[in-house]
């Protein structure tokens, strides 16, 4: 076990090398971060995560997060991932939250019963976002046993895991303190499993609510309208087509045919019977030409 101060200039790249030499050779570091302090391995390597677990006290049903030193790294790592854990990524990270999304299947890692799953973060730390460049994804978890009070300070972690860990890297008292913000996007609508240091309020009014599941949308007031207007120019012309067929019926007599407040006009008693063909004489018929205009 050794510790390495990270807050001198000229032994930081020291303590860097140290760090990525026990990462590579499979071994525990602990390494601050803005929240708290957290023990590491390489997530590609399933002896070192299981050494993580055992030097905590925990089972691989609580597979431990995977810190990373670049947004982009993201897409890498995760499939089918919401826009809106896209815009969080933007707007949070580096920084206190923690980004529940479905794993990449091709990725050759185990780090537990994660159910097809990665918890994704970029923490906002100088130190450890230059040995996660340097060393790749690494899975972290709070530098503590299971159970106990994170640790705040090298001392605090130190205390708690001892000769678990290979490297300790010093790097004063952890800026925020509080862990981070832990919010599965695997389901629907989002749910925060762990509220720290990012508030719910915070998250709502930078991507808005995606916490409330979408009610269904209201029928348009407009379209209402407009097939409410469809509906009855149909009925009008149901009814318009109704009436020219009583017009046209065949057996339909003049009373019959009338309107029902308007009776059928008697012919007078003392009119000639009709002829077969009703035509028009020529004096009629230039009678009717002239009423036509």
């Amino acid at each position: 076990m050794s510790v390495h101060d990270t807050k001198n200039d000229e032994t930081r790249d020291a303590a860097l090398t140290a760090a990525l030499d026990a990462v590579r050779a499979g071994k525990l570091i602990v390494l601050p971060t803005d929240t708290v302090y957290g023990i590491g391995a390489d997530a590609f390597q399933p002896e070192a995560v299981q050494a993580l677990l055992d030097a905590k006290g925990r089972g691989r049903d609580v597979p431990p997060p995977v810190l990373v030193g670049d947004p982009a790294v993201l897409m890498a790592l995760a499939v089918d991932v919401p826009e809106y854990a896209e815009r969080l990524a933007e707007e949070f990270w580096p920084g206190a939250l923690t980004l529940i999304l479905t794993a990449q299947p091709t990725l050759g890692w185990d780090l537990g019963e994660t159910r097809g799953t990665v918890a994704l973060r970029m923490p906002d730390e100088e130190v450890a976002l230059e040995l996660l460049r340097r060393t790749g994804p690494l899975a972290v978890s709070s530098a503590n046993r299971h159970g106990k009070d994170a640790a705040l300070t090298v001392l605090d972690a130190a205390t708690q895991l001892g000769d678990s860990v290979e490297v300790y890297l010093d790097g004063g008292t952890a800026r925020i303190g509080t862990s981070s913000t832990i919010i599965d996007t695997t389901v629907e609508p989002a749910e925060i499993v762990r509220e720290g240091a990012l508030t719910r309020e915070e998250i709502v009014a930078a991507v808005g609510d995606i916490f409330t599941a979408a009610q269904p949308e209201e029928p348009d007031a407009a379209e209402g309208a407009a097939d409410a207007a469809e509906s009855a120019a149909e009925g009008a012309a149901t009814a318009e087509t109704g009436q020219d067929v009583a017009a046209d019926a065949p057996d339909a007599t003049p009373a019959e045919a009338a309107s029902p407040d308007e009776p059928a006009e008697a012919e007078p008693a003392d009119a000639p019977p009709a002829p077969v063909l009703d035509l028009p004489r020529e004096t009629d018929a230039e009678g009717t030409e002239g009423r036509a205009g």
